[in-house]
């Protein structure tokens, strides 16, 4: 049986779909950003090494709503434009060092205005720093713009509108992001109506941290062209030969699925049943900061610890492009580009 490496899959050309901004930082410069904003006492750690072990708590969160608990040390320090254009320029550094092409982030502005920036300052600090990083290291960006599930209806149809308003600028997208039990996504269908009237793409965090039922609502309700994370399918035979049948995209990150316990351990993620039974299934981080370093690990983590086999592992890889809200024609050049890496 033939068994990848992690160089081997370092070398190919990808795609990482599935990525939040503030949970993507780097240690060394949470520290820097804390010293110099004077919120090094809001940090579990005051040195770089430190820090990144301190972080490694989350670990065992145990449950979606603990995991999240943990953004709370990185979202003190992105409310100012210098923070958010340098942390989205790292992300796009970082992610061509392990030689990904194409990339989509996605983070909620709502979240970052605390100390006086506008929304639209707050989109316009993370796509110039995102682009011009992209533009530097031959990356191609898509921004996704989050609404959250406790939120209230009329605050995520504004970040629709928000998103619909810079379509033109770098956001390709829309999402419903947090916790799913007691929050549905038909409760926030104004916004994705409006998202969709305007030809944005739709993705949504859905069959995460809840039941298949999260995942019917998220595409028959809310019109999700792809779902995030969505491996509660396997539990509902019905809906998952739906979505294999309709090809609808399913954005994977084991590490983070592990650590919320949706799956119990590495071996027992559904991810290979979900391949097998035909499901468009990608690889993602999650978080780059608090669940895997880097999209090339969590691909290789899928293959030798969630039992993909090598060409199970290829096609997710070639899924992740193929399901990228970007045009035909760079889907195909991509594609092309990654069949001649095998």
């Amino acid at each position: 049986m033939e068994v990848l490496s992690l160089e081997q899959i370092k070398s190919w050309p990808k795609a990482e779909l599935h990525l939040h901004l503030d949970g993507s930082l780097r240690p060394e410069t949470m520290i820097d950003l804390a010293t110099r904003q004077g919120k090094l006492d809001r940090l579990p750690a005051s040195t770089a090494p430190a820090l990144a072990l301190a972080v490694r708590g989350i670990d065992t969160a145990g449950s979606l709503e603990a995991y999240l608990a943990w953004f709370k040390i990185t979202l003190v320090l992105m409310q100012t434009r210098e923070a958010l254009g340098r942390i989205a320029r790292e992300l796009v550094e970082d992610a061509a060092a392990e030689n990904v092409r194409y990339l989509e982030v996605r983070f909620c502005p709502l979240l970052h205005v605390d100390e006086g920036l506008s929304l639209e300052a707050v989109v316009s600090a993370v796509l110039l720093g995102l682009q011009e990083a992209g533009v530097e290291h031959g990356v191609e960006i898509g921004l996704i713009i989050c609404a959250l599930r406790g939120k209230l209806a009329k605050e995520s149809l504004h970040l629709a509108q928000l998103a619909v308003a810079f379509k033109e600028r770098g956001v390709v997208a829309f999402d419903l992001a947090g916790p799913e039990a007691g929050h549905p996504a038909k409760e926030h269908l104004e916004a994705f109506s409006h998202a969709r009237r305007n030809l944005l793409g739709l993705t949504i965090h859905a069959g995460e941290s809840w039941g298949p039922s999260s995942i019917r609502q998220a595409l028959l309700v809310c019109g999700a062209h792809r779902i995030g994370h969505g491996i509660t399918a396997v539990s509902d035979p019905e809906l998952l030969a739906y979505m294999v049948r309709h090809g609808i995209p399913m954005e994977v990150c084991p590490t983070s699925n592990v650590q919320t316990q949706v799956a119990p351990s590495f071996a027992a993620h559904p991810i290979a049943e979900l391949v097998r039974a035909g499901a468009a299934v990608c690889i993602n981080t999650d978080s780059r900061l608090f669940s895997c370093g880097t999209v090339s690990e969590e691909i290789w983590r899928a293959h030798v610890q969630c039992g993909l086999t090598a060409e199970e592992t290829r096609e997710c890889v070639r899924n992740a492009f193929r399901m990228a809200f970007t045009s035909p024609a760079r889907r195909h050049a991509f594609l092309n580009e990654l069949e001649a890496a095998f």
